[in-house]
């Protein structure tokens, strides 16, 4: 008011924006790839696959990104975490803000399209394990585990210690597990309604934490939905706003096929059929030297 009406002050420049909006940039906390390149894959230039991404999704109107590695052996993250770092957007493309580790340390119930056999508990060495898997949180701003495996405790709570956000996710937890996840510094959930136990009236689950008493006084649990129509039924998307506004956070929990035509494209270990709007697993990758052959689970045959 003093500004504009007592000193009726000016901008410097005007720019007419011709009916367009401005608004901020998006920020998406769970992208796994696009546009041919898949994260969760080494490849000689990791960098250069992150960089081309980043300046495709800035035609978006995303203007920073979490890239997010699904569940891989622990070679991968060795490759792939040493390469990228932290840095700034601008017209060269999104800004990085760090990995986002989904996986391995999820449940194999709730797994979803993570290949089971690189699914890892904590064992007796706890965060250890999970160095050990890593190899390094260097550049690290997400990891997303199942809190009711034994070990988690230890593992969140150091996580948050470093400045590490931990996200509930790909789990079969009841509420009270969530909760003291909650209460030991995790702070997000990973793409709500898919890949945990549904909503049920005795024990709501993670689905619970929306709306729970137990989460410290001045605590946000943040949750992640992929607003699709297809992840999530546009009823249950409002259901959970409605409940817990401040905390929704949508993410694309895109692909490498993001910007691609249908057909069969990688997801990490495992091969993904695009058909339509849907995507399948078509079933795992096995590598020979100068080729690569495609398991279909559905049918006998190499295809």
């Amino acid at each position: 008011e003093k500004l504009f009406f007592d000193e009726l002050g000016y901008a410097d420049e005007r720019v007419d924006c011709e009916n367009a909006i401005i608004a901020p940039g998006f920020i998406d906390i769970q992208i796994n790839g696009g546009y041919g390149i898949d994260f969760s894959q080494p490849s000689d230039d990791v960098d250069g696959g992150v960089s081309f991404v980043a300046k495709k999704i800035l035609e978006h109107g995303v203007t920073s990104f979490c890239p997010t590695l699904v569940t891989s052996p622990p070679e991968v993250y060795h490759k792939v975490l040493p390469r990228i770092k932290v840095r700034s957007g601008g017209a060269h493309g999104a800004g990085v803000l760090g990995f986002h580790l989904e996986g391995p340390f999820i449940s194999a119930e709730k797994k979803g399209a993570h290949p089971e056999q690189f699914l890892r508990t904590f064992q007796p060495g706890g965060f250890q394990d999970l160095m050990e898997t890593y190899g390094s949180l260097d550049g690290v701003a997400m990891v997303t585990l199942a809190p009711e495996l034994s070990g988690s405790r230890t593992v969140v709570r150091e996580l948050c210690q470093r400045g590490i956000k931990v996200s509930l996710g790909h789990s079969v937890a009841d509420l009270s597990q969530a909760e003291e996840a909650v209460q030991h510094g995790a702070s997000c959930i990973t793409h709500l309604f898919n890949a945990m136990q549904p909503f049920h009236h005795r024990d709501p689950g993670i689905v619970g934490l929306l709306t729970s008493d137990k989460v410290p006084a001045g605590r946000t649990v943040f949750y992640g939905m992929i607003a699709d129509g297809i992840h999530t039924n546009p009823a249950a998307l409002r259901i959970a706003h409605r409940a817990h506004p401040s905390g929704l956070v949508l993410v694309t929990d895109a692909i490498t096929a993001m910007g691609l035509p249908p057909g069969r494209h990688t997801l990490g270990q495992q091969v993904i059929e695009i058909q339509g709007l849907h995507a399948y697993v078509a079933g795992p990758t096995v590598s020979f030297p100068k080729q690569t052959f495609y398991l279909k689970k559905d049918k006998k045959n190499m295809i």
